[in-house]
């Protein structure tokens, strides 16, 4: 049995260029990186500088670190602490998921798997209402929430969200459900199962990585939306995080520059650890969804 020999020649031009290109690759993505991350390291840094200095400085480090901001953004604005604010927020928000992973699921459902008529039209029409800027139906929402007496209240933030208003989400969902085998739903009807069930029992557990990115984008809008939460409230005791925020500079004669960036560290704060706990499921949702690039 004869073996091939062993080649001891050097290797050529192409192979010792491919680890100057991979150091080269991964130099310019962690410029990259550095870059996109500095905004949040300037932030955390200048929630420890003296007022002072959060103008009259460049560097990131501040010169002695100024602890009594955090207490300051804990004790809140208006006389209402930031446990309170913590908990609106957490409220709407978690609001707002529960009922986009509802609605639109359902929604989803009936345009993806069910037969009816006009389906298509309505579909095309539900698809067309995502270029439809929010600030033009904000003001006849806005009439209804006041004929309603909910003005000054929640709902405004929540109701619409059980009623399958968001058409990114239902596409999203409804580009998952298609790619789920038939056979299933077929061999759940053969055991006598209904469209309900076999929404529950078959086809909802499979679209988990769909709803979870649901789930996180909803919480992220939800969070950050500042303007929508001005304009239905009213009472302090009912602002948001993002709202206190805006409250926090006009509470004082002086820019409190520093208890308001800490104030920020404590509404970034839950958005990281919602991420970070459902990323795995996030890239997986996008890339089956239809939406990958």
């Amino acid at each position: 049995m004869t073996t091939a020999p062993i080649s001891t020649a050097p290797a050529g031009p192409a192979a010792r260029r491919r680890p100057a290109g991979r150091i080269a690759l991964h130099a310019c993505l962690i410029a990259v990186l550095l870059v996109m991350l500095y905004p949040l390291a300037w932030l955390l840094a200048t929630s420890f500088k003296p007022a002072d200095e959060v103008i009259a400085s460049l560097k990131l480090l501040p010169s002695h670190f100024e602890w009594s901001n955090y207490s300051t953004a804990l004790d809140g604005v208006n006389e209402v602490s930031v446990g309170r604010l913590l908990w609106n927020s957490l409220l709407i928000a978690c609001g707002a998921v529960l009922g986009n992973v509802i609605s639109c699921s359902l929604a989803a459902y009936a345009f993806a798997r069910l037969r009816f008529k006009m389906r298509g039209p309505l579909f095309a029409f539900m698809i067309a209402t995502i270029m439809l800027p929010h600030h033009a139906i904000l003001i006849p929402q806005y009439i209804i929430f006041n004929q309603l007496g909910m003005v000054n209240t929640y709902w405004p933030m929540i109701l619409p969200k059980f009623l399958a208003t968001d058409a990114f989400f239902v596409f999203l969902i409804v580009q998952f459900m298609r790619g789920l085998p038939r056979e299933l739903e077929e061999a759940a009807r053969i055991d006598g199962c209904g469209p309900f069930r076999s929404f529950f029992s078959v086809i909802l557990p499979l679209t988990r990585p769909a709803l979870i990115t649901t789930a996180i984008f909803t919480f992220i809008w939800t969070w950050n939306d500042f303007f929508t939460q001005l304009i239905y409230l009213f009472e302090p005791e009912k602002f948001t995080l993002t709202l206190a925020l805006r409250s926090f500079v006009d509470a004082s004669s002086q820019s409190a520059f520093g208890p308001m960036f800490a104030m920020s560290v404590f509404a970034l704060l839950p958005i990281v650890l919602f991420f970070l706990a459902f990323q795995r499921f996030l890239v997986e949702g996008m890339a089956s969804s239809g939406l990958k690039g």
